[in-house]
């Protein structure tokens, strides 16, 4: 079953690259893709996401207590290699106020947890 998100059509992004890579399906949150939208703006290079929407039935997820932001539709990851670009996705994504952000060898995830949980705190991590 394939989902598309209402509302919302991304300016630097087709919907289905933020579809669930197990099960295709897509329930991205339209504040998310805006807020993504104005991140790609704001870095001035592409961006490839490497991972968007994630089914409660991915594998990934199913292991989990709690829906994590992915299956919520609040997160992706986007592919980036040099320093450079990563420095300049975490240094916009924390103007714009993202509340999740890790940083790994080959790609930079960044979520949006404290606008849709008033009780999460922002953090960062390395994987």
């Amino acid at each position: 079953m394939t989902q598309t998100t209402p509302n919302y059509n991304p300016k630097y992004f087709s919907l289905t690259e933020f579809n669930c890579q197990e099960t295709n399906e897509n329930n991205m949150q339209p504040e998310f893709l805006e807020k993504l939208d104005e991140l790609r703006k704001r870095c001035g290079f592409p961006f490839v996401i490497t991972s968007g929407y994630r089914s409660p039935n991915h594998t990934i997820e199913r292991v989990k207590e709690k829906a994590g932001t992915h299956a919520q539709g609040i997160a992706a990851d986007i592919k980036a290699i040099s320093g450079t670009q990563k420095h300049e996705i975490v240094k916009q994504a924390l103007d714009l106020g993202f509340g999740g952000i890790g940083v790994a060898r080959t790609f930079i995830h960044v979520d949006d947890r404290c606008a849709f949980d008033s009780s999460a705190q922002p953090v960062i991590w390395t994987y």
